[in-house]
């Protein structure tokens, strides 16, 4: 095969061929390498590259490989690491002008537990700063851009990481997901991205720190194909005393629901959750990706859901956790951030304990919606995302002639945040395309601990729309 077929592999394919002494981790890790240079520039998806370091570890690889060691389950295979992920001894700038420099002498748990599937980290992908934004800006450089069409966005916060698994500048990476920040650049990006149920995997960053409450922020897998995801998932996830929000349940088997049987599943679609404008063409696109699980054995109907602007509930407890996190900047480095990261840890300050407890409670009203959906419905379905990619720095301010509110920087994501509001497992998976050829997504929310159940609805969805065979204009 030739170099961009082998790019372009799914993962699990790639694992096997390494394993198989097919294909040399150094070989695929310096395709890689090549790759970013040569592309990179288009899209500023990676902000640090550790060409060393990979292939040093690509090396050490194979001599494992050779000598017939137990490999792990991504042994060899080159990944990206979103920038949010503290890494040892690797620059980790969180999107920020303020820690540009900043080397970490710790390992985040998603990064151990990579290096331990065996995985080759290629570098720390692109993110707004402190993941603040749907939309991958930041002052550390240009915009992150979209494969598909370098004047879009890639979308965010792990824009870097859905841009470099789209135009094959890495064959797997992590991303993370507060408001969408998995989902966005996925759909945007034309690939398949898992937020699993809140704290399936680990969020401890690497540095030791009082608890904070954590409702909304994921980490998770971003990949070309469902099973890739599934593999991650499977490496990532698992009990973790140092985050106090870590799930102790057992681990199930992600990788085996991938080839679940979905007939007889109920499935409820709704085209705007009750409440959100929504593109048009990407309202068609979706309702009718929804009726391909009528063809796969389902019962397919129109869910009632009706949220009631959850945009303020969400933005409550996401803005609270960045001015707990980063508040110390505003008083001696506000110079050094980005419009939005200012306007997120000022909103946080202003939060008081009784806009705390009442979005708290608006919260559990909205996990009592789901909930009651979720008892009719095995999965529920809706666009990922309410308009394709838009231009970089153009925020759609009028969505099906409806004025966005109440701040077109979120307007396009009405409905990732709520999920992360009520904490349940949600994937984008590539549905379609708009009539200027950019992706779109669908949304496949299931239940809490719900995972199993989405993966398999996602893998069925793949088998009978495969996209694989669709690669952006820069890969």
């Amino acid at each position: 095969m030739d170099n961009a077929e082998l790019a372009h592999l799914p993962t699990s394919r790639l694992a096997e061929l390494i394993a198989a002494r097919e294909v040399s981790p150094v070989e695929v890790t310096q395709l890689y390498l090549d790759r970013i240079e040569a592309m990179d520039s288009q899209l500023n998806s990676y902000l640090t590259v550790t060409a060393d370091e990979a292939l040093k570890a690509a090396r050490s690889a194979e001599e494992q490989v050779t000598r017939g060691a137990h490999l792990g389950p991504l042994h060899g295979v080159p990944i990206g690491i979103k920038d949010l992920q503290m890494t040892k001894g690797v620059r980790t700038t969180g999107g920020s002008l303020a820690y540009k420099d900043r080397v970490p002498d710790a390992d985040s748990a998603v990064v151990e537990r990579v290096l331990a599937s065996g995985a080759i980290m290629l570098g720390k992908t692109n993110t707004p700063e402190f993941g603040l934004l749907g939309a991958n800006e930041n002052l550390l450089g240009d915009d992150c851009r979209n494969p598909w069409n370098p004047e879009r966005t890639s979308g965010a916060s792990s824009g870097g990481a859905g841009a470099a698994v789209a135009a094959g500048l890495s064959s797997i990476t992590t991303g993370g997901d507060g408001g969408g920040s998995i989902r966005i650049p996925a759909s945007f990006c034309g690939i398949y991205g898992i937020k699993p149920s809140q704290g399936r995997v680990s969020s401890f960053s690497g540095v030791a720190a009082h608890p904070l409450a954590n409702y909304t922020s994921q980490q998770g897998p971003m990949s070309r194909t469902v099973r890739d995801s599934a593999i991650l998932l499977q490496a990532l996830a698992g009990h973790d005393p140092r985050d106090v929000n870590s799930l102790r349940d057992p681990v199930p088997n992600f990788v085996a629901a991938v080839d679940r049987d979905v007939s007889g599943l109920r499935v409820g679609y709704s085209a705007d959750f009750g409440y959100a404008a929504v593109d048009p063409e990407v309202a068609a696109i979706c309702e009718k990706a929804a009726q391909v699980f009528t063809d796969l054995g389902c019962e397919v109907e129109e869910s009632d859901l009706a949220l009631e602007s959850p945009f303020e509930t969400w933005w409550t407890l996401f803005s609270t956790n960045a001015y707990a996190t980063q508040g110390h900047l505003l008083a001696d480095q506000s110079e050094l951030l980005t419009w939005y990261a200012r306007n997120a840890i000022e909103a946080g300050a202003k939060v008081s304990g009784v806009d705390y407890s009442r979005a708290v409670g608006e919260r559990d009203r909205m996990i009592a919606q789901f909930a009651e959906q979720l008892d009719r419905f095995d999965i529920l379905l809706s666009p990922t995302m309410a308009t394709p990619a838009f231009p970089v720095k153009q925020y759609p301010e009028v969505i099906d002639g409806r004025p966005v509110e109440p701040n077109p920087a979120f307007a396009f994501m009405p409905f990732t945040h709520p999920i992360n509001v009520i904490g349940n497992a949600a994937a984008s998976v590539p549905c379609g395309f708009s009539s200027d050829g950019l992706p779109i997504g669908l949304h496949i929310v299931g239940r809490p601990r719900g995972e199993e159940t989405v993966l398999a609805a996602s893998a069925a969805f793949e088998q009978a729309r495969p996209w694989l065979q669709h690669r952006p204009k820069v890969s």
